[in-house]
């Protein structure tokens, strides 16, 4: 393993138990993207392709892809979304991959930033490098900590975070997993993937998301991934601001941003018990959901055909418990 930072330039080395098919297949599937670096991630792969890849919540890196040898190279432009620092194509990112016996050798290097770039992409690099080994070792490098949405999120943030908790539980979902029932009413775990679907199909509809009505996808966390890219994204697009048509009136944007919020948190626990699978949160981002919930969730949207239930008695005193409970529940 060698690591390196020049001015203009940090370089980084590492051998994986894989292919190099392999190898290069976690830089260029978004499904293979998903497990080690990227919260979401769309990718036309082509020479003068783009990519785009939210890589913690609000941190969007995106670029094109300039050349293109399967299984030996890939070269990309990189840039971050919305920064004048550092803004898409002002970078550029050079992935070797080779045979190293009966494993691979990647080399990195990440062209074109400043002496306080190269700084900081040489810590992001560290541990994005870090964690591609571990998605090889494991299969998936488990939930990024960096993806937590920050102590202070946002409603954008916070959907991209809660999103990628929920994929996070949904990862491990097998057929065997289909007909569960869940702690949604009347929802299996195939129902209940297939509510998620319409909500983001609507939710991103709002701000101009065009979501395929036929999605080829080979499990359940890759057929929502499709969708909640396409919401996500065009919900940076959009942002937050002024009023969007909503249930026959309007609203403030916030409000369907919030529903995201709560689509992907709630139904990340549903799945999470229904496959008995731990659940936890982080605090902050435990806490803005709940006052979207209360702010959202409101007496008349409660009982028999309404879309929540009446607030339950939380089964103890953490925020997770306390938050299902006011939707309605058992924990």
């Amino acid at each position: 393993m060698t690591d390196t930072a020049h001015t203009d330039a940090v370089s980084f080395e590492r051998i994986i138990d894989a292919t190099p098919e392999e190898a290069f297949a976690l830089f260029t599937e978004p499904e293979r993207l998903r497990r080690w670096q990227a919260v979401s991630a769309a990718v036309d792969l082509r020479v003068g392709g783009d990519y785009r890849m939210t890589l913690a919540p609000g941190h969007i890196a995106s670029g094109t892809f300039t050349e293109i040898d399967p299984g030996k190279r890939i070269i990309f432009t990189w840039g971050w979304v919305d920064s004048d620092d550092l803004p898409p194509g002002a970078s550029t990112i050079v992935v070797d991959i080779e045979p190293a016996g009966d494993k691979t050798l990647v080399r990195l290097t990440h062209h074109g930033l400043s002496s306080d770039q190269a700084v900081s992409h040489c810590a992001g690099w560290t541990h994005y490098m870090d964690r591609l080994g571990n998605a090889v070792s494991a299969g998936d490098a488990g939930l990024d900590p960096w993806a937590s949405g920050g102590d202070e999120p946002d409603h954008l943030s916070a959907a991209e975070a809660s999103w990628a908790l929920c994929r996070h539980v949904m990862l491990p979902f097998t057929s065997e997993h289909r007909e569960l029932p869940t702690p949604c009413a009347d929802f299996t775990v195939h129902q209940l993937v297939e509510h998620l679907m319409g909500s983001l199909r609507a939710l991103g509809g709002m701000v101009g998301a065009e979501i395929p009505e036929k999605i080829q996808a080979t499990t359940a966390e890759d057929y929502i991934a499709h969708a909640a890219e396409g919401a996500l994204a065009a919900w940076r697009a959009h942002g937050t601001e002024g009023e969007l048509p909503f249930f026959g009136g309007q609203a403030p944007a916030t409000v369907p941003a919030g529903i995201l919020s709560l689509e992907f948190f709630i139904h990340a626990w549903d799945f999470a018990r229904a496959t008995d699978q731990s659940f936890s949160a982080p605090a902050a981002l435990t806490a803005f959901v709940t006052g979207v919930a209360q702010q959202i969730i409101r007496p008349e949207n409660r009982g028999e055909g309404k879309g929540f239930a009446e607030i339950a008695e939380p089964a103890n005193d953490d925020a997770v418990s306390k938050l299902m409970a006011f939707t309605g529940r058992a924990t």
